[in-house]
């Protein structure tokens, strides 16, 4: 299935409120999943993998989890480390 990257800025989220944001995120529906997010709670900001048949579903995801991203990106490539490969 598809992978998409999105740029959240979440202003004033403590550690608990990312804990339970995580927690609606990672129920899932409609077929989209969430893989992981990483958090910088000095800057405000979050970024989410996750898993959606197509960019539509993501977006229509995210805005019902009341989350508008900065951007949103299917993931095509990837690496890790010194070689590239489709994804």
């Amino acid at each position: 299935m598809p992978r998409y990257l999105s740029l959240h800025t979440l202003a004033c989220m403590t550690r608990q409120g990312a804990e339970a944001l995580v927690a609606t995120l990672g129920a899932g529906a409609d077929g989209i999943a969430l893989r992981r997010t990483a958090w910088n709670f000095l800057d405000g900001k979050m970024i989410a993998e996750i898993e959606a048949p197509d960019r539509q579903s993501a977006e229509r995801w995210l805005e019902e989890k009341g989350l508008r991203p900065q951007w949103l990106m299917r993931i095509e490539y990837e690496s890790d480390g010194a070689s590239l490969r489709p994804v």
